[in-house]
């Protein structure tokens, strides 16, 4: 084979991809094409708690800290605010930033440990067989890899290649984006609202720069028609009340959103991940860090089968779809959800919005759950029947002893095993104790607690105990 893995498509999922798998030692070779510089501009800029903590566990989360603005709240419909100050992380915000500096740190990682990068190169078609998976490109060339994964977009070369459907359809049409200067300037929320048959969405990115996506629903007319800041400004004013003086626009787009997701993320040794897996509203802002979750989670378990025999390596790297597939259905519901309480038109429903949205923002509980499911910290994969109940859940950065954290521990992308403060060195579980000393990560828990915990590089529990 030309290397173990072939990642299609240099997006945030490929290169969070990429960067784990070559930090586990494998061969990777991400193909891309854009040409090599071509900026991201116009796409994802929430970075969400959950994403954060998992680029934290890779040494970036702090540097990307100092490229955006980090936003405590979120206000929905003028009436609701979800505070994320209270949120069990680190990461008690939503850091907005541009996607092309989460891809300049994940892209700067991946190939500092060893993943190549090849730009201006489109993947045509594939064909797989038992042993591993011939790529072919534009040029007519081909390169062969034991596994492949595409993570490019919504228009997937790779999932059309194995024959995976993408059922669903377009749920909002003639959307605009738009990147502003304000005259005056609002207070610093991710603030989503609905008014006159019409939604608006403005978040700070920090530098002076505002989003904006907006909707109108008396106005349905195709991508390619032109947008101006007079349009921009009336959805503005429509929805959020006032259009802060907009001015100096540094792009201005049209677009739609789709609702869809593949059947299965898995066709023999071809993969997907991201968009190429699920596509949703933008409502929430969990398109980019779903995708970077995806991709944390099948690093780790490609690197395991690439060292295993075939029937131990299926049966790991089944768990990827079983354990994605439902949280990116979650995901299109979560956003679908907003989304439609957003633009159902009519009085009488947005009285109903109205009064349903003051309801929740009255019941603690129901907020706390909103902020865990858009920060993605309540996601939890299923657990064998008797398993711990923390089996599945995602591991607390727990302090450890040196002073150090466990997202540091993960930093080495190995499982990393926690053991109570004073508790001898655990007798380790079959599988571990059979593994190179250098690769095992052994620890002790400093905050009193007393279960040890077996955590996955993903940093989710994989089994725990009470006690030593």
């Amino acid at each position: 084979m030309d290397t173990d893995v072939i990642v299609v498509g240099a997006g945030p999922t490929g290169l969070l991809l990429a960067g784990d798998l070559a930090t586990a030692g494998a061969r990777v070779l991400v193909l891309e094409k854009r040409p090599a510089g071509l900026s991201n501009l116009t796409r994802a800029f929430a970075v969400h708690a959950r994403s954060m903590e998992t680029l934290d566990a890779r040494g970036l989360a702090d540097e990307l800290l100092t490229t955006g603005q980090q936003v405590g709240s979120l206000r929905l419909f003028q009436r609701l605010t979800i505070d994320l100050a209270d949120l069990p992380s680190r990461f008690r915000y939503v850091l907005v930033t541009p996607q092309y500096e989460v891809e300049r740190l994940l892209r700067r990682r991946a190939e500092e440990a060893g993943a190549v990068l090849r730009h201006d190169t489109q993947v045509s078609d594939l064909a797989q067989d038992a042993d591993g998976v011939t790529v072919t490109l534009a040029d007519g060339s081909t390169l062969t890899a034991r596994y492949v994964v595409g993570t490019d977009g919504a228009r997937s070369t790779v999932r059309a290649a194995v024959g995976i459907p993408f059922p669903g359809r377009a749920v909002i049409r003639s959307m605009v984006l738009a990147d502003v200067r304000l005259a005056r300037r609002p207070a610093d929320l991710l603030t989503v609202a609905a008014a006159n048959d019409s939604l608006g969405f403005l978040v700070p990115f920090g530098d002076g720069w505002y989003r904006f996506i907006g909707w109108h629903g008396n106005r349905d007319v195709g991508e390619d028609e032109p947008v101006d800041l007079d349009e921009v400004r009336a959805i503005a004013r429509a929805t959020l009340h006032d259009d802060f003086g907009m001015t100096d626009a540094r792009f201005l787009s049209r677009f739609h959103a789709d609702e869809r997701q593949a059947p299965t993320y898995r066709a023999g040794r071809v993969f997907l991940a991201g968009d190429a897996a699920h596509v949703h509203s933008p409502a929430g802002g969990m398109g980019m860090n779903t995708g970077m979750q995806d991709a944390a989670n099948l690093g780790w378990k490609l690197a395991a089968a690439l060292r295993l025999p075939d029937d131990a390596a299926d049966a790991v790297l089944d768990s990827y779809d079983g354990e994605r597939h439902p949280v990116g259905r979650e995901v299109l519901r979560t956003s679908g959800g907003i989304l439609r309480v957003a633009t159902l038109p009519g009085a009488f429903v947005a009285a109903v919005r109205s009064g349903v949205v003051g309801l929740v923002s009255r019941v603690a509980p129901v907020r706390r759950r909103a902020a865990l499911t858009v920060s993605a910290l309540g996601v939890a994969y299923p657990r064998p029947r008797g398993a711990h109940p923390l089996v599945g859940t995602r591991a607390r950065d727990l302090p450890l002893e040196g002073g150090t954290r466990l997202a540091e521990a993960l930093r080495a992308g190995r499982f990393v095993l926690v053991a109570p403060a004073g508790a001898p060195t655990p007798d380790l579980p079959a599988a571990l104790g059979e593994v190179d000393p250098a690769e095992r990560v052994v620890t002790r828990r400093t905050d009193g607690g007393a279960t040890t915990l077996l955590v996955r590089p993903d940093g989710y529990v994989a089994d725990a105990a009470a006690g030593a």
